[in-house]
């Protein structure tokens, strides 16, 4: 069972980072608008205050895909 309580601090959390990184959440809707498909490469940089830089990427598959709808379902 998922607590009430954890999920309001959890959408107000999510509420002030929008806030904070206007930009973010239209980009994860346009990500989402033309869809992410199998074989979709998403890349990772995280660069600190100081200039050093780490990457990653991810090739998105099958089983991602099945994640991702669920993760939908819990916004329902």
């Amino acid at each position: 069972m998922i607590n009430p309580t954890a999920i309001f601090k959890v959408k107000a959390a999510w509420d002030k980072f929008s806030a904070n990184h206007p930009k973010f959440v239209p980009f994860l809707s346009a990500v989402g608008q033309k869809g992410v498909v199998e074989g979709t490469i998403i890349e990772i940089n995280v660069t600190s205050p100081e200039g050093e830089t780490i990457a990653t990427n991810v090739k998105i598959t099958a089983s991602d895909l099945e994640l991702f709808e669920e993760l939908k379902g819990l916004n329902s």
